[in-house]
């Protein structure tokens, strides 16, 4: 590599060339620049495409017999999913959640109004389009389709349609964040401008 300096008004100063010397001992200055010229033969992005190098992969056989392998250590100590009991009961809640989720889900028709209140977020309103499963997450799920552009997609998600709306005005939130009821579309008066 060589390293050119150049001063505030682009004119060059000198070669840093010397590899013992500080970089006070040359008339570095506010308003400077280091100019590097490569002469390595690296190509920008040349080690940005991961596919091109070359990885170590060891088949599932050969890594079950070794005995210092995070999997190995797992078993040892019945952590994460080797720990029977805690699948177990991570499982009753999961079923447990879900047949909460369930009940939850069959108490909101499609069609009706409601207001979807999430964490952190302010109320929102909005008409009941869709109940029930989806593809792209686990548990029951209530598509809305909100009177604003606040939601996250038009009715559809990873390709598939669950119902129909204008892009931004759609989104799917959990059953316990939803109420049903007499929400009328709020009027901001904006008609009378």
């Amino acid at each position: 590599m060589e390293l050119d300096l150049y001063g505030p008004d682009d004119k060059f100063y000198c070669k840093l060339d010397q590899d013992d010397a500080l970089l006070g001992s040359y008339p570095v200055d506010d308003g400077c620049r280091i100019h590097v010229i490569d002469h390595s033969g690296a190509r920008l992005g040349e080690y940005e495409d991961m596919s091109k190098v070359e990885k170590y992969e060891i088949s599932q056989e050969a890594y079950e017999q070794r005995q210092n392998s995070i999997r190995s250590f797992l078993k040892r100590n019945k952590l994460g999913r080797f720990n029977e009991e805690e699948r177990a009961q991570q499982e009753a809640e999961n079923s447990q959640r879900l047949i909460e989720e369930e009940a939850q889900a069959s108490t909101i028709p499609v069609g009706s109004r409601c207001e979807v209140r999430a964490a952190g977020q302010p109320p929102r309103r909005g008409t009941v389009m869709y109940v029930g499963l989806t593809d792209f997450k686990p548990g029951h799920w209530i598509g809305v389709r909100y009177d604003e552009p606040l939601g996250k997609n038009d009715g559809s998600v990873n390709g598939k349609r669950y119902f129909e709306c204008q892009a931004k005005y759609g989104a799917f939130v959990k059953p316990s964040v939803v109420t049903v009821g007499d929400f009328p579309e709020e009027d901001y008066g904006l008609d009378e401008m």
